[in-house]
């Protein structure tokens, strides 16, 4: 049996956040002291250390921070999936976050992004325009290979 790279082993702790994902929501933390939300899940706040913080839905909006298109991966599945674009995203909420960008746009700094879901684990899409059709947000549709990456 292959080992999968890309499924975190899930605990007491974070079964909530992937049983969420599963569902496709998009759960963070939000800390009831200082009010600031904050991603990835922890058991406190990392800006003033409180206790005091609990599950929320995301609205799943973000916007795209950085990104580097990468073209060899031997790791289970990644392999299949190359080439394909690791990103940085900033939440609406304000915590930034790993993952994956998909669709068949090139990526800039600042795009409006919506999450969609792969076997359960967020990915992250272009946004896609009030009445405008076009992809219908297939989180395996295949992007054609990129020149370059981007930073903000």
């Amino acid at each position: 049996m292959t080992s999968r790279y890309d499924l975190p082993e899930t605990d007491a702790f974070t079964r909530t956040y992937w049983e969420a994902a599963a569902e496709g929501r998009l759960l963070i933390r939000r800390c009831g002291a200082c009010g600031r939300a904050h991603h990835y899940p922890r058991e406190f706040c990392p800006r003033c250390w409180s206790e005091d913080v609990r599950w929320e839905e995301a609205s799943g909006r973000a916007s795209l921070y950085t990104w580097s298109v990468v073209h060899r991966n031997d790791l289970p599945p990644f392999g299949e999936r190359t080439p394909y674009v690791a990103a940085v995203v900033d939440l609406a909420e304000g915590p930034r976050m790993a993952t994956e960008l998909v669709g068949e746009d090139e990526p800039r700094a600042g795009a409006e992004l919506e999450v969609a879901f792969r076997e359960g684990v967020p990915v992250f899409r272009f946004a896609r325009g009030g009445d405008e059709g076009g992809d219908e947000g297939d989180p395996d549709r295949r992007r054609p290979p990129m020149a370059g990456g981007g930073a903000a």
